[in-house]
């Protein structure tokens, strides 16, 4: 964990390269520290995915309208100014990822962190181990 889930508007699908934004986004989480200046996130922990939602409304329906939603999910122990930090560098990259297309449509975009008590969590896969090993 964290895993970032970016659901949005087909209608986005052509005017923009939503693998970018996902690289963008998971680098804005690695980039973030805590206050003893230590990463936040594990590197092998970071996962960001993109879903297009082939049918949606939005709005009135008047217009061809977007609308991203960005899901952040992260395990509980953070402190509150963490958790800011980590939506604003997240924010920034995800807005500044769009500058060009909400320069030529209407777009909507929120991002939700949530934090939770699981009630159940468990992990298997070999990435971890690639980003742990000593120099």
């Amino acid at each position: 964990m964290p895993h970032l889930v970016v659901l949005y508007t087909g209608n986005l699908e052509a005017e923009t390269n939503m693998s970018a934004l996902c690289r963008s986004a998971a680098d804005a989480m690695l980039s973030v520290r805590d206050e003893h200046n230590l990463q936040v996130y594990p590197t092998g922990g970071v996962r960001v995915l993109a879903l297009q939602a082939a049918h949606y409304a939005v709005a009135d329906g008047q217009g061809d309208y977007a609308f991203v939603y960005l899901n952040l999910r992260m395990g509980r122990g953070r402190s509150a100014a963490v958790q800011r930090r980590v939506g604003e560098s997240v924010l920034a990259a995800v807005k500044a990822h769009f500058e060009p297309v909400f320069a030529r449509r209407y777009i909507g975009i929120t991002l939700q962190i949530d934090e939770g008590q699981e009630v159940f969590d468990d992990k298997y896969g070999n990435i971890h181990p690639l980003f742990s090993k000593s120099p």
